[in-house]
C-alpha cells in the first residue's frame, strides 16, 4: 500500500482536487451546489481559510485555499466539508452492504490530490488550472461561461479579462487533470 504523506505547514497555501467516488454521468456537485456551498460557509466561520481559487464541476472540484498563519490541519476541514455535504444531499444513491453496514454515503472518493503551493508562479498555474477546468472538461466553450467558479470574483477583481480562455481555439488540453 502507498505511503501517503501530506505536507502540513501552518498558513500554508495549497491546490485540492476532490472527487466524487462515482465520476462518470454523475452531476451531484452542480445538482446540490447550495448544499455544497452552505458546507463551505459554515465550516469556514469554525475553522477558517481563505479561499483563492475554486471550480466546482459535475463530478470534482478543485481550490486554491489558504491555512490562517499557526494553522495546518487541512484535513479537519475537508473532513468536516465532505461530512456536512453528504449529510445534507438526500440520500438516493444506491449503496453496497458494506456502507449500509458501516452507515457511510460513499458519495466522496476516500483520498484527495493535495499540493502545498511553493511560489507566485505555482499559485498562478494552479489559479489558471482551476479556471481553465470547465473548458478542459467540454462543459462550456470560455471560462467566463461556468458559474461555479471564482473567476467571476476574479474578472470582477480586475486578476483577469473577461474574455481569458474564451474561445474555441483555446489550449485547454494543456492542463492535464
Amino acid at each position: 500500500m502507498p505511503n501517503y504523506r501530506r505536507a502540513w505547514r501552518p498558513g500554508g497555501t495549497y491546490f485540492f482536487t476532490h472527487a466524487l467516488r462515482v465520476r462518470h454521468g454523475n452531476d451531484l456537485l452542480v445538482r446540490h451546489i447550495e448544499i455544497l456551498r452552505d458546507a463551505v460557509r459554515v465550516i469556514r466561520r469554525r475553522h477558517p481559510f481563505e479561499i483563492h481559487g475554486w471550480v466546482v464541476l459535475p463530478d470534482h472540484l478543485h481550490c486554491l485555499i489558504e491555512l490562517p498563519q499557526g494553522e495546518a490541519d487541512f484535513a479537519l476541514r475537508w473532513r468536516l466539508i465532505k461530512m456536512r455535504f453528504s449529510r445534507d444531499v438526500p440520500a438516493d444513491e444506491w449503496r453496497s452492504k458494506i456502507l449500509l453496514r458501516r452507515r457511510e454515503r460513499g458519495i466522496w472518493q476516500r483520498r484527495y490530490w493535495e499540493h502545498l503551493v511553493r511560489d507566485e508562479e505555482d499559485f498562478r498555474r494552479h489559479l489558471d488550472y482551476i479556471h481553465i477546468n470547465p473548458l478542459k472538461h467540454g462543459l462550456v466553450q470560455r471560462a467566463g461561461d461556468w458559474p461555479y467558479s471564482t473567476f467571476h470574483r476574479d474578472v470582477e477583481r480586475g486578476a483577469y479579462p473577461p474574455d481569458w480562455a474564451g474561445g474555441p481555439d483555446t489550449d485547454a488540453d494543456l492542463y492535464d487533470d
